[in-house]
């Protein structure tokens, strides 16, 4: 039987919005995160994120410093007690047509390809309206994180305000559905 994901945009979702991160040392994660991804990984769930990184393709990121910040963000993670499973990034600028930009599902397809995953046992978390729409298109259970207080406007499977609440959600939906 194929696996099953936690598929997860990053800037805003599992560390805090940076606009376009450059630095490294400004890797910061959004508190209960590394908690909550740790317990749905013991809960056998693959911990995978699939971001836009539009920095690079707009000039405003090298690929060097795209790099130092992924490499942080793992590492900082991974102090924390949680494995990253897989990462894909879709570099492009908005204006390049690409098939990878979210809300695209390319990335989480290739990711399922990839590691062995159905989509349909999976989750989608994001911070985003767009994420939401990645998540749906690719066939997943949505998670919308919103933790700036804003009164959610798009049609999420479920609604988090904070980490604890995104566990909860996977976990009982899981329960439902066993």
């Amino acid at each position: 039987m194929a696996g099953r994901a936690v598929f997860l945009d990053r800037d805003g979702t599992v560390i805090w919005d940076a606009g376009y991160p450059r630095d490294p040392g400004e890797v910061a994660v959004i508190p209960g995160a590394a908690d909550a991804l740790a317990e749905l990984a013991r809960s056998g769930f693959k911990v995978v994120v699939v971001s836009n990184q539009s920095g690079i393709g707009r000039g405003l990121v090298s690929p060097d410093e795209a790099a130092a910040v992924h490499d942080r963000f793992v590492a900082v993670l991974q102090d924390l007690g949680v494995r990253i499973d897989a990462a894909y990034y879709c570099p492009h600028a908005p204006e390049d047509g690409c098939t990878c930009r979210k809300p695209s599902p390319e990335l989480v397809h290739r990711a399922a390809e990839d590691l062995e995953l159905d989509v349909g046992r999976s989750f989608m978390v994001g911070d985003k309206p767009s994420d939401v729409e990645t998540g749906r298109r690719a066939g997943c259970t949505t998670v919308l994180l919103a933790l700036r207080g804003e009164e959610p406007s798009d049609d999420a499977d479920h609604v988090a305000r904070s980490w604890d609440d995104v566990t909860a959600a996977i976990l009982q939906h899981e329960a439902g559905a066993a």
